[in-house]
């Protein structure tokens, strides 16, 4: 993103009471990007990374500790939707996958054993 839309987006998060800074580009890397600081010392980095969709990479301390992943068609967004996106995004729960995990199927219950009654009762014959 320009550095004059992130810092647009910027002062509009700000007026929502969103800790948001402006992220200065990384070597080699032409795009400005958003920094959010959370309560819990951790911080969400918004589009730095040079890739055209909003996606948010949280660290803590300098380690990656979870992800907002790639918005569908958010490289189409205006600013307004930007700024709802990053303002209303739950930086809580750690992504790590992008498809969701198929639900077990229950678990068939093995035949119960034959005890030496039923077998001497069955004449030996299961």
């Amino acid at each position: 993103m320009e550095e004059e839309r992130a810092r647009r987006i910027v002062d509009t998060l700000r007026a929502r009471n969103v800790f948001a800074h402006v992220k200065l580009p990384q070597a080699g890397i032409t795009q400005y990007g958003i920094r959010v600081m959370l309560p819990d010392g951790r911080e969400a980095i918004w589009d730095n990374d040079g890739t055209a969709g909003l996606e948010a990479q949280i660290m803590r301390n300098g380690v990656l500790v979870g992800f907002v992943p790639s918005i569908p068609d958010s490289e189409n967004f205006g600013d307004g939707q930007i700024i709802e996106a990053i303002a209303t995004a739950d930086y809580d729960r750690p992504v790590g996958r992008s498809i969701p995990a198929k639900p077990r199927p229950a678990a068939e219950r093995p035949p119960a054993p034959v005890s030496l009654a039923q077998r001497l009762r069955g004449g030996f014959r299961s």
